[in-house]
């Protein structure tokens, strides 16, 4: 754990971050890509034998053991993936009603420009797995793909796939689960295979692997974002309470070693409470093997006024963003740079993990600064829709014309020629 003051100690370090470790990956993928791509489903069952030492199946899930694995769920977990998932709905649904609106605008007279909203037509969603179950990711990936109208969603997740991945998939309504993960997961996906047919876009977390072969395929379909490990930054004044936030930092902390988890506060006993309940914590806890190594990526950033605070989280840009802050209706527009925001001491970022309704797929590493969180938007396209009369013809074409002939493209200026002359508008013999 280590301790800066604002402005006057370096702390690049923390800002920089390490991001994403998937680089060194790339050549152990690009040939898993390649050999995927030209052996289809032999290939995927040959890595996955390989790293996951499992015969794999990658036909769809039957509904019978669909329905075998729902009925494995304990009734409590159940309940609160169906808590979730209607918060999830319910804000999404929302989201794609503000968002899902086509518009025409008059330009000029006979020039109508505007723009169609369509969903992606198939998406496919990574949930990791294998020792982990992570129910959740399957209804942050796949509600707002629901929601946004696509056609074929499509769930992937390393063998034996948990039970309650299938629960919510099945929740959702999604049109396949596919037990097959890591990096031949996402080159099935992208290229398709005899038995996985390809998506159009890629998008849930994953380990390195799983994350080179998403940059890797991207142009092939589309993904989301490359994912680095788990962030927190919590702004604290004088008036916080320093166990809710040694709780959180070490809920970050406790995600992987690499987890970086910040605190910048104006308050010097906060920040020294804090460090001391965090150590005490670590003491016997069932994450402790983690924490003792994340611990080493938890830094205090020491202010003088709640201004720098709030320029430190800007700088920052982080994953998660909490505010222990009292005036949080001055602060708040203040914010430019956060994936999700947690405002006011009792919105913990564990809320917005399961059952709150936001998305926990966010942008890391810095990303916040020009990337959002996964929401409807990433499963919907715009197509510009031009609508041009004859009096749209009469206002445009001069312009076009001339621009056409000074670029040197000459057809373009015939093709509104010939259209003045076939209206015989005055003014087409230039």
């Amino acid at each position: 754990m280590k301790t800066f003051r604002y402005k006057l100690d370096d702390y690049s370090s923390v800002v920089a971050r390490g991001g994403a470790d998937y680089y060194d990956a790339y050549d152990t993928v690009k040939e898993i890509l390649s050999t995927v791509k030209e052996k289809g489903d032999i290939a995927v069952i040959e890595y996955t034998k390989k790293y996951d030492k499992v015969d794999v199946n990658l036909k769809p899930m039957s509904n019978e053991k669909i329905n075998q694995c729902c009925d494995n769920v304990e009734e409590k977990v159940k309940h609160a993936i169906l808590t979730s998932y209607q918060n999830i709905k319910k804000v999404h649904t929302v989201q794609n009603n503000n968002i899902k609106k086509e518009w025409l605008e008059p330009v000029c007279d006979g020039v109508r420009v505007g723009e169609r909203i369509t969903p992606i037509a198939s998406v496919g969603c990574y949930i990791p797995g294998g020792l982990a179950s992570y129910p959740s990711t399957v209804l942050m990936c796949c509600i707002p793909a629901k929601i946004a109208g696509v056609e074929r969603i499509v769930v992937v997740s390393p063998p034996p796939i948990d039970d309650a991945v299938v629960f919510a998939a099945q929740i959702v309504g999604v049109n396949e689960i596919i037990e097959v993960g890591g990096a031949q997961a996402i080159a099935a996906l992208a290229y398709g295979t005899e038995s996985i047919k390809s998506v159009n876009k890629i998008v849930g977390p994953g380990n390195k692997y799983v994350t080179s072969a998403k940059t890797q395929v991207y142009g092939i379909c589309d993904v989301d974002m490359p994912a680095g490990p788990s962030e927190i930054l919590i702004l604290a004044d004088e008036h916080a309470d320093s166990d809710f936030i040694a709780a959180d930092i070490l809920a970050q902390a406790e995600h992987d070693p690499n987890a970086q988890c910040v605190l910048a506060t104006t308050s010097e006993k906060i920040a020294a409470l804090v460090e001391t309940k965090i150590k005490e914590s670590i003491i016997d806890n069932k994450r402790a093997k983690i924490l003792g190594q994340s611990i080493e990526n938890i830094s205090i950033i020491q202010c003088e006024k709640k201004d720098e605070l709030i320029d430190f989280a800007n700088e920052y840009a982080a994953e998660h963003l909490e505010l222990h802050l009292r005036e949080l209706e001055n602060i708040l527009p203040k914010i430019k740079n956060a994936g999700a925001i947690f405002a006011g001491i009792y919105s913990a970022v564990a809320f917005g993990d399961y059952a709150s309704g936001g998305n926990h797929v966010l942008p890391t590493s810095g990303a916040a600064k020009y990337a959002s969180q996964l929401s409807v938007r990433d499963f919907l396209k715009s197509s510009s829709l031009q609508w041009i009369t004859k009096e749209g013809i009469c206002h445009l074409h001069d312009s076009v014309v001339d621009f056409a002939e000074h670029e040197g493209l000459f057809m373009h200026a015939e093709s509104v020629r010939v259209r003045c002359k076939k209206i015989r508008l005055k003014g087409c013999e230039k």
